[in-house]
């Protein structure tokens, strides 16, 4: 079951990967499909801006987001090591060594989480940002899921990367730039929607992702008429 699960998830990155396609969701749809596959409790992804700079693209929960950002503001822990060294960086057990990111491993310890797995998204030479895997249980991530994890995150990875971005590099920053924008404008749509409907912000999104798929249009055109309240829940 579980490998015919996998199998329809590839197809469903693979289906993504067309003109016109939504890099916002193609991210999204990779956190989800590693969140529900594989031995893990959230998943998230950090993305490089056009200043260079990482920022949180993706994430299955607000506590992983919690924690990508927490690494963000320190400029250190597992997923920016994983960016620089293009390496995966594996934390089976936080608890053993807090002091080598101690405002991470607190922040990650606070919101229950216990080990952390970083995966480059990376094709060749260009690495373009890390799929970050955390669970709330100590202990090693078993080499099927790591592998499994890093097929997926390459297949997103290539989607963005295709053809057309890599002969022009300006496409590609001013792609990548549009996603990170777009999700300044679903993040604000989440607290309104969080607001109006009383739920949480992670039900808020669920909504959200699923006007957008069942009406065809982009996440970033829903977020921005939730916003502007030309759209209402």
């Amino acid at each position: 079951m579980r490998l015919e699960q996998l199998f329809d998830a590839f197809a469903t990155l693979a289906d993504t990967l067309v003109a016109g396609y939504d890099v916002l969701d193609l991210l999204q749809l990779l956190v989800e499909n590693c969140r529900d596959l594989l031995d893990v409790d959230s998943a998230g992804i950090l993305l490089e801006n056009a200043a260079g700079r990482l920022e949180v693209v993706a994430s299955t929960s607000e506590a992983n987001t919690l924690v990508e950002m927490m690494q963000l503001d320190a400029d250190a822990g597992p997923c920016l090591e994983c960016f620089h060294t293009r390496a995966i960086v594996s934390v089976p057990d936080i608890d053993v060594d807090p002091s080598r990111w101690p405002d991470f491993c607190a922040t990650a310890l606070a919101q229950g989480i216990h080990s952390v797995y970083a995966i480059p998204l990376r094709l060749r030479e260009t690495t373009i940002g890390t799929l970050n895997l955390m669970r709330n249980d100590r202990g090693e991530l078993n080499q099927r899921d790591i592998r499994a994890a890093q097929a997926l995150a390459d297949v997103a990875t290539i989607g963005i990367l295709q053809e057309r971005t890599v002969r022009d590099a300006s496409t590609l920053r001013d792609q990548l730039q549009h996603a990170l924008s777009s999700r300044i404008i679903i993040e604000q749509a989440k607290g309104v929607v969080a607001e109006t409907a009383n739920v949480s912000i992670e039900a808020a999104f669920a909504l959200i992702r699923e006007h957008a798929r069942s009406n065809q249009t982009a996440l970033r055109l829903v977020a921005q008429q939730l916003v502007t309240r030309d759209l209402r829940f």
